[in-house]
Parts: structure tokens; sequence; C-alpha cells
């Protein structure tokens, strides 16, 4: 891992690994939405409305995965001191956020038709929406100190704290009487969906993983040019 660590390495690993991400990112997207909405059958008690679930699954596990990267991450940077780890943290939290938010939406849009409502507080709903919540303090601790040291630090304890939840997000459906449906997918026993269904969702769910490694790449090399601008004007500011 200490390999990786050294930022201009970083840099001329990511320009060449980047490209390639966007191009497999785009190739799986296109795959995998033609699937969802022209080779997958409708659900025969959900109807069309079970495509949202191609959208919404992949879209909640990637929240889920990013807050585990995010934890992991910020578990190396207060261990190890990591000069990267930090960095890749801070990059992952408005991503995972942003997958988070989309899996929320994308519920409540299902919710309506199925369930007769926009919102429940229901055990897996509660949940994610704790979740989201995470990852606004996390991004908010961040900017919170004039002491840019100090601001990472706190929102590195808030990440490995807020990991809890994760355990609690996956088997909410089981340890509690839930209106959210079982898990379907992955499970003990192996998937219990149709795999013309299964494939598509599996696509997408690819597709939502090479994305946020590509937009990962990219938050990374514009924070480190950042950092390295804000390097520069220190010493200018201080003649040296």
């Amino acid at each position: 891992m200490h390999r990786f660590a050294n930022p201009t390495r970083f840099l001329k690993i990511a320009t060449a690994v980047q490209p390639w991400m966007a191009a497999i990112t785009i190739l799986l997207f296109a795959v995998g939405l033609y699937m969802s909405f022209f080779t997958a059958p409708p659900d025969y008690q959900q109807g069309e409305s079970v495509r949202i679930m191609y959208v919404h699954v992949p879209a909640a596990w990637m929240g889920m995965f990013c807050y585990a990267a995010m934890a992991i991450a910020s578990a190396v940077a207060l261990i190890w001191k990591h000069p990267l780890a930090d960095v890749a943290a801070k990059s992952t939290a408005p991503v995972g956020a942003a997958f988070t938010f989309l899996s929320l939406a994308t519920g409540s849009l299902w919710g309506k038709p199925m369930w007769g409502t926009w919102w429940v507080w229901d055990a897996r709903l509660t949940s994610m929406l704790i979740l989201l919540f995470l990852y606004i303090g996390y991004m908010a601790l961040q900017g919170a100190f004039d002491d840019r040291a100090r601001g990472a630090k706190a929102s590195a304890i808030l990440a490995l704290v807020g990991a809890v939840n994760l355990p609690i997000i996956k088997f909410s459906v089981d340890w509690w009487n839930t209106l959210h449906q079982p898990a379907s997918v992955i499970k003990m026993g192996g998937p219990s969906i149709h795999p013309d269904m299964l494939w598509p969702l599996l696509i997408m769910a690819v597709a939502f993983k090479t994305y946020y490694v590509w937009v990962l790449l990219v938050r990374i090399r514009q924070e480190l040019t950042a950092n390295k601008v804000r390097i520069l004007r220190l010493k200018q500011v201080h003649g040296g």
C-alpha cells in the first residue's frame, strides 16, 4: 500500500487508468440500461415499476460500499498516516452521499405506487437516511476547523464510529419485522431473483462501481492539485 503513497507515483497511475475506467463505465451503463429497459421482463406483481430496481439497488449498494471504503481509508489515515488515505476518504464522501440520496429518492418513487406512500419510518429506510446524515456530518466536519489536520481527524473518527450503521442497514430486514422486502440477491443460498432480471442488475452494479473508481480518481487528482496550490501560496505568504 505504501508503494502508492507517493502522490507523484499515484498521479502517474491515475492518469493512465482514468480513461480506461471512463470507457468501461460508459460501455457498462449502455449495456446495463438497455437490458434494464428493453430485455428484462416486467415483474408479475410490480409490473414496469420493477425497472426502478436497476438504479435503486446498485445505488443503495454503492452508498454502503463508499461508506465502508471511507471508513477503511480513515482508519489507514489515523493509524498509519498514509498521505493519500485522508484524500481518498474526503474524495469518497460526496460520491457516497450522492449514491445514498439516489437510493432514497428512487426508493421513494417506487414506494408510492407499491406501498401507497412516499416514506415510512421503516428500519431499512431509516438506517439509510442515517447513512446520508453521516456523510453530511463527515463533510461538515472536514470544513468546520481552521486547522485542516484537526478537521480531518474529527471526520475520520466520525467515519469509523458511523461504520456501525452498515451491518444495521444490511440486516435490518432480518432483525426487525420491516415493511421493506428481504434481501433477494446477497443472501445465504444464493440469489432468488430470475436470471433475466439478475444479469441487468449485476451489470448496472458493476457500472456503478467503475463509475465510482473513475470519479474517485478525478477527485483525488483535483484534491492533490489544490493541495499543491495551497502549499505554494503559503510559501509565497511566508516568503519561502
